[in-house]
């Protein structure tokens, strides 16, 4: 990517000797990181289709958050040609989605994006002396925008007129530069908005269930951060009490919890080491959303957000989302800018208050209409982002745009179903309500060494996955779990494999099968062989409630007798829902 052999098609010396379409415009999408790439790869769609358009790729090499770049651009497929041998191509455009490396010296005309929601944090740049200087607002100010008192790009594309305002106030000779083009990834969000509940399911996050997104962007004052102090934890250090609360307060039927991460935490501390971090949680059912992809759809699908003055947390504020602010460092924002008015606004979360209770109440009082004036603020040409900034790019190519087809960003795929899934050992509070017909309460914690408040429960046990990395507890489990298909061939099928756990761990009550949404096989200490299966809501979609909380209650209903009848229905309640709950006894003890 930035070594020194330099690229002979479709550019070099000799490239019109070797190319196929020599007569192609050249575009050069300009990578400053994996963040500035994943703006990119947003207007990407506006100019990948024309046959008369030649994409190329480079990497400025300045950022210090260079890993996971040359794996992003493998995949998009363009020609990556090294920063030096860029510098001396001449190029018809110039795409950039950051100020980083020296863009003045491409050759062609340069249009920068921003790479966020508009233009909010202050970063500090060295003086020739290479101390740091008092932060200036990154993109908005002359020290990015000017080189030798001219402007280095031909056009600075803002979304909303209050960014103009701004870059007038502090950079006026770039105001001739200026153009309002919208937000296409928010524009992406927009359009996506009508398949929340897809989304939604896509986490396993049922209808009566509340989703909650933990968002953080990078540096020491981030939700994330340590807030700059050294050693274990400190006052600003929100994460290690954080994390742990996820799992112990808020039930594990009853909500989902996702973190999204800035890619700069992610390829600045690297992915193995921020799983490490997380892995706790991440037993726990915390899921980690892939910075690149999926970030958005969690957004649309979110109950609320826990987050800080990032791009994330403003997003969220502009769907209308609940928003709990875990950090933010005033000082570090512009005081003028949107984002430094939803510091202003939004709620903030105690530390060592009850979470879920402040959870709740950000959701419960929340008026969708609390963030509309700053998201009229995210963009001034909402869904119109692809024709406007289709219009500049071809404007500054030089060719006319293509009649043939409409401008169109591309939509937001549909995620993977990845429903949580605990490993870590779960605390089970179970209530009785009625034996005839059986309808049990259960409340499930994927903390065992906490013990929630439930003053109405009337029995409790522990379930503990079967690959839990804290073997010991298989000895002294309730229940044990297992996810698979029912015809895996490594520990299926369901019977075999719950007779050679209730063998195995003769303490063991229940052995649970789980193999999809809403079925489990489950053997009973008895030796019934019985199979749940979850009542479809009236579209006919498959229960997302944890089958291992049937499989629970159904522990509860029986307790130490076998099931004495071949069919039944069992209510098991989580929370505000209600699941119908068909059990089938498949073999008699």
């Amino acid at each position: 990517m930035t070594g020194t052999l330099r690229v002979r098609v479709p550019v070099g010396a000799d490239a019109e000797r070797w190319v196929t379409r020599a007569g192609c415009r050249r575009v050069l999408l300009v990578v400053h990181n994996v963040t500035s790439a994943t703006r990119l790869l947003d207007v990407l769609p506006l100019l990948s289709g024309d046959p008369r358009v030649q994409l190329l790729a480079t990497c400025t090499g300045s950022s210090p958050f260079l890993a996971g770049v040359p794996e992003l651009l493998a995949s998009v497929g363009l020609p990556v040609i090294p920063w030096e041998q860029a510098k001396d191509t001449p190029v018809d455009l110039a795409v950039s989605a950051s100020y980083g490396g020296q863009l003045h010296a491409l050759r062609g005309d340069v249009a920068v994006l921003s790479h966020g929601v508009g233009y909010n944090k202050k970063l500090a740049t060295p003086d020739n002396t290479g101390q740091h200087r008092t932060a200036p607002v990154f993109g908005l100010s002359p020290e990015w925008l000017l080189h030798d008192g001219r402007p280095l790009a031909s056009a600075t594309v803002l979304s909303h007129p209050e960014q103009l305002d701004r870059l007038a106030a502090a950079c006026p000779e770039a105001v001739p530069t200026a153009v309002l083009a919208g937000d296409p990834c928010y524009d992406r969000i927009l359009d996506a908005l009508p398949y929340r509940e897809r989304f939604r399911r896509a986490l396993g996050v049922g209808p009566d269930q509340r989703l909650v997104v933990v968002g953080s962007t990078w540096a020491p004052r981030s939700l994330f951060g340590d807030g700059g102090h050294e050693g274990d934890g400190g006052d600003g250090d929100l994460l290690p009490w954080l994390l742990p609360r996820l799992a112990a307060e808020l039930p594990a039927d009853e909500y989902r919890t996702v973190a999204v991460l800035h890619p700069n935490i992610w390829y600045g501390h690297g992915p193995g080491q921020v799983r490490g971090w997380l892995d706790r949680a991440r037993r726990a059912g915390l899921g980690l959303i892939c910075p690149l992809e999926g970030w958005r759809q969690a957004l649309i699908a979110a109950d609320c957000v826990v987050g800080d003055h990032g791009s994330v947390t403003y997003y969220a504020a502009s769907l209308g989302r609940p928003v709990l602010l875990g950090a933010f460092p005033e000082g570090d924002l512009a005081p003028d800018s949107p984002v430094a008015a939803l510091g202003r606004t939004a709620p903030k979360l105690r530390p060592h208050g009850s979470l879920r209770a402040q959870l709740d109440r950000a959701m419960r009082d929340h008026d969708p209409g609390r963030y509309a004036e700053l998201a009229a603020q995210t963009t001034s040409s909402p869904g119109r982002s692809a024709a406007l900034l289709r219009r500049l790019f071809y404007r500054l190519i030089g060719i006319p745009e293509p009649a043939d087809r409409a401008p169109l960003l591309d939509r937001l795929p549909l995620p993977p179903y990845e429903p949580a899934e605990r490993t870590a050992p779960v605390r089970v509070l179970t209530r009785l309500i009625s034996a005839d017909p059986p309808t049990v309460a259960v409340t499930r914690h994927a903390d065992a060494d906490h013990e929630p408040e439930a003053p109405d429960a009337d029995g409790a046990h522990t379930a503990v996955h079967e690959d839990t990395r804290d073997t010991g507890r298989l000895s002294v489990a309730d229940v044990i779990v297992r996810y698979a298909a029912e015809d895996d061939p490594r520990v299926g099928p369901p019977a075999a494999w719950t007779a050679e756990v209730l063998a195995r761990h003769p303490h063991c009550a229940l052995a649970v099968y789980v193999t999809g949404p809403g079925r489990c096989t489950v053997r009973t200490r008895h030796g019934d062989l019985v199979r749940l299966t979850a009542a479809r809501d009236e579209a006919g979609r498959a229960d997302l409630c944890d089958p291992a909380a049937h499989a629970s209650a159904l522990l509860a209903w029986l307790g130490p007798e076998p099931l004495h009848t071949a069919a039944a229905e069992m209510t098991v309640v989580t929370g505000a829902a209600h699941h119908r709950v068909a059990v089938e006894l498949l073999t008699p003890a």
